[in-house]
């Protein structure tokens, strides 16, 4: 009780000093936001050549590209979605300003009426065709009686400036692209002149890579006289133990026991009135509905279905059982399941086709038919006779003559059931037998019918009961997984051997990235990858994740900083590299001044041929593209033999046996206007990429996300 009581007396003191804490955590959060190591970030996702992209504004950019995309795409793509689209309009955007590029509203109308928003039938007359001022008065609407729809609309009125604004510029970059008259004679040549020629190879494969030592510090300088090509980007790897949330054997068994016990009739004992019912099972019931959706996971479905939508594994036991007959307990799509056959209509659905003969008034009859009724009947009798006749096809008759939407399908309609049908055409494809064509007149005209197949179709009943973990089997789960995790943690060292102890298996994840977000399977992990990237995370680190159906326990092996890959990670590039500059200066070494012969003798190789290559098609026969020796051969004369020549597949020595020249042009505008036109159509993207590598970008995406 004096404990209590000195409690009580401190009471005003205690919440001061609670409160106090609470306001130093939540001010020391407004001043010291971290970038997962405590380096301070301001307000902004980015900055962009100085321009910086406020976070609010990102965040709501966001939340409205997630409107729009729906929840089919993850949040982090949507992020990078509408990160890509800021650096975009950032970057253009100056050159907008410095270039003084502006749209009027005249303008936005007549960039929307050249893309789809000109499809919206808001923004059409009654022609369904784009009305400049019916799209004024709409926008107008939405301002007045639907402030919703409008604020979508300035958003998508800020990309339709964006777009006309970035056509203007790329149009004014294209008005300098150009290709001259002997631009287009020379690539005419490149395409056109042939050469005949006679060659040696000597392919690198002829020397075994094992005879070939490359140290690493040679693999190192090869990296730094290349640095563009190996840049390191700010990686992690990581390993994993996945304990996956899935039933036991016992889990298995017990499902499989509980839907066998619904299967017959039980008797229970009725409190209310003191006496035992008899409670009819799955077999017996007399009430499906109420019966299966009381015990089972899914409803009685009543549709009926062919053997074709039945599950492929027992579709053909299940079409064999008589009405009332059971079939089960069975394992289908992780339930355990009893079908019980219910009703069998045979021949219950048809396959027909048919070709439709319409005329002017006939319901949904096209407007530019105008054949009278008389006229379509005269013509439907005839393609009925010529149907009949053996040997006609009659898919392609339907195809040639039908007025309906199946006609490029040969008329075929699939598979139907009773009552889909208008009445007097499905009377006639369920009264005859396969093989039968007739003519038929419904409201949408006249029909020549032919019934293709015809096949059975069931009701079944289908008690289900999905085979989860039980309660048990999910402790033990939780219980293996922390266990691990502390053993781990005890020896960080020692997490393969306590992995390969517990028979768990490892999974590695090597170079993950500071944006991703799918660890190979995981799927979707953003906070495994933020703790991996986070400044006090470090090598060796182990932590435990509940991630979907379970858990998972993390060590990261391995930090990489952004500059130059090390010697071992460039390796696998470098290494097939300078094998082949060696064996190649080896080759050029030992057959040097020798003639084509000579090398093809003291090589184990033979003198080969190949006709007609070009420039533009550097492909030899037997070698592959070698772009290389096609070029050196260019520009060889007839007759001329080259040195050796280091190629893409081996060292070659080749002679000209034949140069055919291309055929003179009197004009070569056409090659230079193909030239001009690839040019334009490279602009777009070439320029963008070219501001955006020249661009200052500092990306904080991953403080924020």
């Amino acid at each position: 009780m004096a404990v209590l009581q000195n409690i009580r007396k401190r009471t005003t003191v205690l919440i001061l000093i609670i409160g106090l804490a609470l306001f130093a955590f939540v001010i020391s959060g407004v001043f010291t936001s971290s970038n997962f190591g405590g380096e301070k970030v301001g307000s902004s996702v980015a900055e962009i050549n100085g321009n910086e992209i406020s976070i609010d504004e990102f965040r709501q950019k966001v939340e409205t590209a997630s409107r729009r995309m729906g929840p089919t795409v993850s949040s982090m793509q949507l992020t990078n979605q509408v990160w890509e689209r800021e650096v975009r309009n950032t970057i253009l955007g100056e050159q907008f300003e410095e270039l003084g590029i502006g749209i009027e509203q005249d303008q936005i109308i007549d960039f929307l009426k050249t893309t789809g928003y000109a499809q919206n039938p808001e923004f059409q007359n009654e022609n369904g065709i784009f009305d400049p001022n019916r799209f004024k008065q709409t926008v107008a609407d939405w301002k007045a009686n639907n402030p919703a729809q409008y604020d979508v609309w300035l958003q998508t009125e800020e990309e339709i400036i964006q777009l006309a604004k970035e056509q203007t510029y790329f149009n004014l970059v294209k008005a300098g692209v150009g290709a001259t008259l002997k631009e287009g004679e020379l690539d005419y040549k490149l395409a056109n002149e042939k050469m005949d020629i006679k060659y040696v190879r000597v392919p690198y494969t002829a020397i075994p890579d094992s005879t070939i030592t490359v140290t690493k510090s040679e693999i190192s300088d090869y990296v730094s006289k290349h640095k563009e090509e190996f840049k390191q980007e700010p990686a992690r790897d990581l390993q994993y133990v996945y304990f996956e949330e899935s039933p036991s054997e016992a889990d298995d068994a017990a499902v499989k026991e509980e839907i066998t016990a619904l299967l017959d009739d039980t008797v229970e004992y009725n409190a209310q009135t003191d006496r035992n019912d008899t409670i009819k099972g799955f077999r017996n019931t007399t009430n499906m509905v109420a019966f299966l959706d009381r015990y089972s996971d899914t409803k009685f479905d009543t549709i009926y279905k062919a053997k074709k939508n039945l599950p492929p594994s027992i579709a053909d036991t299940l079409m064999t059982l008589n009405v009332g007959e059971i079939y089960g307990p069975y394992k289908e799509g992780g339930s355990y399941k009893i079908s019980k056959m219910m009703d069998r209509q045979p021949n219950g659905s048809v396959k027909a086709s048919h070709i439709l003969l319409t005329y002017e008034g006939a319901t949904r009859a096209n407007p530019e038919i105008k054949r009278t009724k008389e006229e379509a009947e005269a013509k439907a009798k005839e393609l009925l006779k010529e149907a009949k006749k053996s040997g006609v096809v009659f898919s392609e008759l339907a195809r040639d003559n039908s007025d309906g939407p199946s006609a490029p399908n040969g008329g075929d309609l699939g598979y139907f059931q009773e009552g889909v049908m208008v009445p007097k055409f499905n009377d006639f494809a369920f009264n005859n037998s396969v093989g039968s064509i007739g003519l038929v007149e419904t409201e949408f005209g006249f029909h020549v019918i032919k019934v293709d197949d015809k096949e059975d179709i069931v009701q079944l009943a289908t008690l289900s009961r999905e085979i989860v973990p039980s309660e048990e089997t999910i402790n033990t789960l939780f219980t293996d997984a922390t266990k691990f995790e502390m053993e781990t943690i005890d020896d960080n060292s020692a997490f393969s051997d306590i992995a390969k102890k517990n028979e768990y298996t490892v999974r590695p994840v090597n170079k993950l990235k500071e944006l991703d977000e799918n660890l190979p399977g995981l799927g979707v992990q953003r906070n495994i990858v933020q703790w991996a990237f986070n400044g006090d995370t470090e090598v060796g680190d182990i932590k435990r994740f509940n991630i979907n159906n379970g858990y998972a326990v993390v060590q990261l092996t391995g930090s990489y900083d952004e500059g130059l890959m090390s010697a071992e990670d460039a390796s696998p590039t470098v290494l097939p590299i300078i094998r082949k500059e060696r064996k190649a200066a080896t080759i050029i070494a030992a057959n040097k001044g020798k003639s084509m012969d000579a090398i093809a003798k003291d090589n184990n190789s033979t003198v080969s041929t190949a006709s007609a290559l070009t420039v533009k098609s550097p492909t030899i026969p037997g070698a592959g593209n070698e772009p290389a020796v096609v070029g050196t051969a260019y520009g060889m004369n007839q007759g001329e033999t080259s040195d050796l020549i280091e190629g893409n597949t081996g060292v070659f020595k080749i002679e000209i046996v034949k140069r055919t020249e291309a055929p003179k042009l009197d004009n070569y505008s056409t090659y230079a206007n193909t030239l001009k036109s690839n040019a334009a159509n490279s602009v777009n993207t070439a320029v963008y990429n070219a501001l955006k590598e020249a661009a200052e970008i500092k990306d904080k995406r991953a403080t924020f996300y």
